[in-house]
Order: structure tokens, then sequence, then C-alpha cells
């Protein structure tokens, strides 16, 4: 460790001593409009004197931009966008210059005159996060889900989404989603994709995220930069085992006083899932003693209305309030499971077997509204206050039927029971957000927030016997749960020369109460824990940068987990909650080199202490296998990513990444010490190609290869993800017909196996994953405006084209 320490500090050193002897500065400020909303991809340029190029970048979704390294000289500084007049100004360097706010004023030519006639990058990597931009994609076509499918660096499963191996916390426009995980996934394969301007991987978020927020996805929706309205409807059609049918409309507006954006779409959808099941009961000496063989097939029916209202009032050229409310209700939801089990012995004689069908009807809805109310007291200082409220309801009605037969095949007997299941969760969440710009180069942001979370649920089963309803009292439970967390943060950020810091430190007070009723059980915990972060980068040269970040982050049980009661999937499958959990803490390390503006080396490790998984344990005595959350003892996740960024030409980019990684986990489950590790490899190819002379054509093709791995004490085999989406504008650009196709070598679905201790099991999974979209959108206003896309003319494009 000392040996590492020197090494580092020399490295620093001669970092330091080559900054200081270099006699360079830099020009940096933030674009805005007349509403003082930042401008993103915005083209900046420096000239020198005679006209002549020198430097160039673009803003960020701050609108913020800074171009490093220019000797002290008069330069003209150019700014452009879309829809805007250009702006010029003569600039004397002779240090370190911020303009902070430059403001755009919106150009009074016709809209329909517009051509877009440039696209931006596909990929952008930064630091802490990575930016995938769509908006000129073919992936708009389809769904939320697809798009977040095709994002590099998030894997997309049955159980949820994950940035490799961790779960992620998805965010729309930096405001949290707050749905369980199926229902996250039903609602982005709903949501269309037509309205989504970018994707952010957020792998260090600020101390402004939430600390169990340890990685972070967010989808970042598109808004108007131009007065005007512009609107489209769409429909798609998607054939995998069963078709599914999607529909809807999107409308923006703008003008001097109001920006609105509304998104309805509504899904019908029947999908598929066929399971191959494979449990070894063993007897004492962990020998087989039988063999339990199932067929599962799964089948769910969905109807699902989706909105999605964004609506800005300007009150004054300084302050703006803000309503954006998210609905996803679905008045019809059926869940069907079809179970066949073959039991046999351990020399694979047959035994006996049974049958187990469980149909669900569920209803239920979930309606998060915020209220925003932002204010910049000047060029350098501004607050936001936020209030959310989200209230969720859910109501399920389950039929279990199961029949049992012996070893000549004859009926034996069966079993058959109801279950009705509700659930009330309301969250409210306020926060105030204050930053202040405190000279040229630094920044400090200080918020504090509040949010709690109430859930009612009940459960109650009746059993069928002899044709009469009993109800079960030992199976039936209320269970409330009451969480209150008060939170604070800073965060400094700071650039000098080629460097630039960001210090962040959170402080996190949780209260959380459970209760389950029938079964008398109380769980509270009250805890206080601080969450810093850092991240430092440093630009070498215009070829070469290093960066390094730390984030510390926890991972609370939720009501679900540490509810203590069972609940039956049937009579050998359950569900049980866990009321000892104890609260996760994360250990996160990067560093990384960007070399000759393609390149990138990426090393990372995390330290996972008492990770919160969900297990499916088998009882050898009962026959019952149970799904239950547990406390890791330890787990670690360290690698090396290498990453390739190129764009071939104006019409053609391409982004590649492979990724060397080593899981650790290990645990005591009271019958012994398991430990488990294995390496793995994770790696993506994609491209983006624009086609014909009018770029009227889009084509994205996608391939991630998943190596076997182990997550969760279970090895999951290879894995190949692929998928191509092409889109084709007609009818003078105002439509777009789509076609995607999913898995398209048919090696998504996947197998995994348990093999510790007295478990021993495998699986494998087909999750209807392999289908072919059709679609079509109309898009009718100011159809040539594409909202916050970058645009320049042809010498500005040729000067640009070898940036970034």
């Amino acid at each position: 460790m000392i040996a590492l320490q020197r090494i580092l500090f020399i490295v620093i050193f001669l970092l330091c001593f080559s900054n200081a002897i270099a006699q360079e500065f830099s020009v940096s400020g933030t674009v805005v409009d007349t509403q003082k909303n930042p401008i993103e991809f915005a083209n900046v340029i420096i000239n020198n004197d005679n006209g002549e190029f020198v430097k160039g970048t673009s803003t960020d979704d701050k609108g913020y931009f800074q171009i490093r390294n220019l000797p002290s000289n008069t330069y003209d500084l150019i700014i452009s966008f879309i829809g805007f007049d250009k702006f010029k100004q003569k600039i004397v360097l002779t240090g370190n210059l911020d303009l902070r706010n430059i403001e755009l004023i919106e150009s009074a030519e016709t809209l329909q005159q517009v051509d877009i006639i440039a696209k931006k990058p596909t990929v952008v990597r930064k630091p802490d996060r990575l930016i995938f931009n769509i908006e000129n994609t073919a992936l708009i076509e389809g769904s939320t889900l697809g798009v977040l499918k095709s994002t590099p660096g998030v894997i997309v499963s049955d159980g949820g989404i994950n940035i490799k191996n961790a779960p992620a916390t998805v965010y729309i426009n930096n405001r949290r989603v707050q749905l369980t995980p199926n229902e996250l996934i039903q609602l982005l394969e709903s949501s269309p994709a037509n309205s989504i301007k970018s994707v952010e991987v957020i792998t260090n978020p600020p101390a402004s995220y939430e600390a169990d927020s340890g990685s972070v996805v967010n989808i970042v929706m598109s808004r108007n930069l131009v007065t005007g309205y512009r609107g489209s409807i769409f429909t798609n059609y998607t054939q995998g085992v069963f078709p599914r049918y999607n529909a809807g409309t999107s409308h923006y507006f703008k003008n001097n006083k109001i920006n609105l954006n509304l998104n309805y779409s509504y899904s019908q959808n029947k999908i598929n899932r066929d399971q191959d099941d494979k449990v070894n009961f063993l007897d004492a000496n962990n020998e087989i003693d039988e063999i339990w063989r199932s067929k599962i097939n799964r089948n769910t029916w969905s109807q699902n209305h989706n909105l999605n209202l964004n609506f800005d009032f300007f009150i004054d050229e300084n302050s703006t309030i803000s309503l954006t409310s998210t609905a996803l209700y679905t008045p019809y939801f059926k869940y069907k499971i079809a179970n066949n089990t073959n039991i046999f012995d351990s020399g694979e004689n047959f035994l006996s077997r049974f049958t187990a069908d469980n149909l669900s009807r569920d209803d239920k809805f979930n309606i998060g509204t915020d209220l925003i109310f932002s204010h910049q007291f000047s060029d350098k200082a501004g607050i936001v206050l936020n209030g959310h409220y989200t209230t969720y309801s859910y109501q399920r009605d389950q039929n279990v039927l199961s029949n049992f037969f012996d070893a000549n095949n004859t009926f034996i007997n069966d079993s058959e029971f109801n279950t009705l299941a509700n659930q009330d969760t309301n969250i409210l969440t306020g926060s105030i957000d204050f930053n202040l710009a405190t000279d040229e180069s630094s920044s400090l942001d200080l918020g504090l927030k509040y949010s709690n979370v109430k859930t009612d649920s009940d459960i109650t089963r009746v059993d069928i016997i002899n044709n009469q309803e009993v109800i079960n009292s030992d199976n039936s439970d209320a269970f409330t749960y009451d969480e209150k967390v008060i939170a604070g943060y800073a965060n400094y950020s700071k650039s000098w020369n080629a460097w630039e810091i960001n210090l962040g430190l959170r402080v996190e007070q949780s209260n959380i109460d459970g209760e389950s009723r029938t079964l008398a059980q109380k769980n509270t915990q009250n805890y206080i824990n601080w969450f810093p972060n850092v991240s430092i980068s440093h630009s070498v040269s215009d070829n070469f940068s290093i960066y390094s970040n730390y984030k510390r982050s926890i991972g609370r049980p939720d009501f679900r987990s540490l509810n203590p009661f069972t609940f039956f999937i049937n009579e050998n499958t359950v569900v049980v909650g866990n009321p000892d959990l104890s609260p996760a803490y994360f250990d996160s390390f990067k560093l990384g080199i960007n070399f000759l503006d393609h390149f990138t080396i990426e090393a990372y490790y995390t330290n996972y202490d008492g990770d919160i998984i969900e297990l499916p344990r088998q009882n050898n005595t009962t026959n019952i296998v149970a799904y239950t959350p547990t406390n890791l003892e330890k787990k670690v996740d360290y690698g090396l990513d290498l990453v390739f960024d190129y764009s071939i030409s104006n019409r053609w980019s391409l982004y590649a990444l492979t990724s060397f990684y080593k899981m650790t986990e290990e645990s005591d489950f009271g019958e012994g010490f398991v430990k488990q590790e294995q390496w793995s490899n994770y790696s993506i190819l994609q491209n983006n190609l624009t086609l014909l002379e009018d770029n009227s054509l889009n084509i994205d093709v996608n391939l991630e290869w998943s190596n076997k791995n182990l997550l969760n004490f279970q090895t999951v085999e290879n894995r190949l993800i692929s998928s191509i989406n092409i889109s084709k504008a007609i009818f003078n650009k105002r439509g777009v017909i789509s076609l995607g196709v999913e898995d398209i070598f048919n090696y998504q679905d996947f197998e995994t196996s348990i093999a510790y201790l007295n478990q021993s099991s495998s699986r494998f999974q087909n999750l209807d994953n392999r289908f072919v979209r059709l679609g079509f959108r109309y898009k009718f206003g100011n159809t040539k405006l594409s909202t916050n896309e970058r645009t320049t003319d042809a010498e500005e494009r040729e000067r640009l084209k070898d940036l970034n």
C-alpha cells in the first residue's frame, strides 16, 4: 500500500509540474435562451484574427462549455444553435476567462425553412457517466425499454434493470420513478421512445442524488427550445410468440410564457415465458434423494394506459413554475402459470407428479406528480423548490389449483386456495436546492430533502375444502410500513487550467417502522450515515486525460423484503420476507484514461458490505423452495473496461466496449460458509448508419455478449443480445416507417444454476424476447424542427468533424 501511495504521489507531482510550465488558458461559459434555460449541443467555435479555425466544442446538458489550452491572443468566439441568431464576440485572452451566461436570441426566420443537416454523436463519455443520444436514431421508433436494451452498459433482465452487475435506479428527467422492478419493466415496455432525447448511465451520481442510488439510469426527455407547435401520432405492431399492439400521440407547444409536452400511449400485450426447472433435493449426506423436473409456462395479458405531462410557466425571465406527472393505469392484467412437475428418485425412476395452475388478476394504477419552482437570483445564484407525491394502488386476486398423481399416473387428490392481496402506497417528498457560482471557475450546490413512504398491505387466504371456502388465518396477514428519510448535501466543483474536481457529501437520517399485525412482529430501524463522493480529472494534452472518482452509497431493505409473511405461489414455491435485514453499503472506486480522442481504459473496484439479494433456498425436508431476501456478508466486483468510440464519417459511428471483471460473493448460511468467484467478459459492439442523400434512412445494429458470470450465488451461462432497428422517413419527412428485430441469432435466453452446500438446482428461461416490430409515426406542426438537435452549416461541420 505504501509503495502504491508513493507511485500515485509521483504521478500527481509530474502532472502538476507539466501543467505549471504551460502558459495556456481556457474560455468557459453557459449558453442559455431568453428564459434562462440551458441550451445543449450549441456549437462553440474559436477563430483567430484571420478567421481561421482554432478550436471548437459543444455545450453539455447544462449549457456549459469550456475550451482549454489556448495561448494568450485575441480571438473571435462564435456560438450557434438551430432557431437562434448566431452569437459572435471578440475576446482578448490573457488568463482563464469565464463568460458566465451567454444568452441566444430566438431567430425570426420561418421555422419551415430550417433544415437539419448534421447529427450529434451517439455516445458521449464523461468521468461520471455515459450519455447515449438517440434523437436521430431508429431506436426512437420503438419502446423505452428497447432503448435501454440498446444502451451501452445497461442489462435488462426478467428481474429488473442493471448496470453490469449492480441494480440501477431509474430516473426520468432527474426525478426518480417510484415503481417495483416488474412494474417498471411494464411501464417502460408500454412507453414510446419518440420523446426521448438521451439516456444517461451514471455510475458516480453526485451528492444531489439519493444515497441509495448507487448507479442511475436517467432518461432525458425532449423539450422545446423554439416557439411553435409540433405533434405526432404513432402505432406499433410487435410479433413475438403472440402479437402486441401499441399506439399513442405526443404534443409539444411553446411560446413566451409556457412550454408544454404531453404524451399518451395505449398498449395491449400477451407475453409468453417458458421455463424448465430442475431441483435436486438432497439427503443428510448431500447426496441426491429426489429429482424434481418442472415445465412451466407463464402467460401475461395486459392493457396499459400511459400518460406523461411536462408543463412550464415562465413567470418572468428569472422564475419558472413547472408541473410534471407520470401516470400508469392497468385496468386489465391477467397472469397464468401452468406447472407440470415430475418427481424421480436418484436413479431417474419415476415416482409421482403434480400440476399447479395459478391464475391471477390484477387491478393497479400509479400516479406520480412533481411541482417545481425555480428562480435565478443572478447569473451566479439560483434556487429550486420541488414537491413530489406518488399514489399507488394494487389489488391481486389469485387462484391456485394443484392436482397430485402417483407412480402409475393415477389421480390421488387435489389442493385449491384463493388469495386476495391489497396494497396502498403513498410517497411524499419535498426538497430545496441552491446553486451558487462562487467565482469564474467554481460552483457550490446545497440541498435539503425530506421523504416519507407509507404502505398498507394485506393478504387473505381462503382454502377450498370439500367445495367450501375456509379462511386460513395462519396464512393471512396485514403489514404496515413507514419510512422517513431526512437528507442534506453539499457539492463543490472547480476547474482551473486543465484540472476539474468535484467534491460531494450527503448525510441521511433514516427512520423505518414495519409491523406485521397477524404475526405480531415489529421492525424498527434508525440510523444516520454519511456518503462522500469525489471526482477529479486532468487534461494532460488535447489527446490525453486522466480521471478518478469514488462514491459511497446505501441499499435499504424495502417493505416487501421486511414483511415476514409467506406468500404461496403454489404449495411448493413460496416468497418469504426477512424482518432481520440490515441496510447494505457500497464503496465504488474508478480510475480511467482517455487518449487519442477515441480510446478509454477504465479500472474499477466495488465493495458491497451486506448486499441484499433474493435467493431461492430449497428445504430438503419439506421439498419447498422459498425465495428469501438475504444480506450477503461480502461481495466484491472489480475489472477493466476498454472502450473505442469513433465516427468513421458523418454518416457512420461505431462504439465498442469489452470489460473483463471478477465477481466474488461470500456468506454464511448457517449450514456453512460459502465463497464463490468467477472471471467474466461483457462486450458491446454498436453501429449507427445514416444512408441516402437526404439522410432519410437510419440503421442501428447492436450486439452484446455476456460471458458465463456469477450473480447472486447463481452461475449465469453465456448470452448474446442482438438487435437491428431501421427507420425510413417518408412523406417529405412528415412520416417515419420503422422495422425492429430483437434476438436475431436466437441466443438471448440463458441458463442459470445453483451448486453450494445443500443447494442444487438449474433453470432455463425462454423470455419471449425474440420478436419483429413494425411501426409508423406521422408528424405535424413544425415538422422540420427536431428539439435539442445539433445543427451547423457546411463550413462549421467541416471544422468540427474531428472533434470529440
